[in-house]
């Protein structure tokens, strides 16, 4: 998953997303989740685990989300990331 992609994420996603972030297959995803050793917080809705996108930014050394400028005139955003 790219940066773009990251940022572009819901509050929270399914195990199945995190598991892709995170490099790893969803079985071993729910292995590390039943030992307690999932590197980020879990919530479990229903029968169904939810994972806070900014936990899985966290474990992942990602700490901010990228500031676009904004051209006030327009009101358009542009592309370019600043830093």
């Amino acid at each position: 998953m790219t940066f773009t992609e990251m940022f572009k994420l819901p509050v929270t996603v399914d195990l199945r997303t995190a598991a892709r972030v995170l490099g790893i297959s969803s079985t071993a995803a729910y292995r590390l989740i039943h030992k307690g050793e999932f590197p980020c917080p879990v919530l479990r809705v229903g029968g169904r685990y939810r994972i806070p996108t900014s936990g899985l930014m966290h474990a992942l050394g990602i700490e901010d989300r990228p500031v676009y400028s904004v051209d006030l005139e327009t009101d358009a955003y542009t592309s370019e990331a600043c830093f």
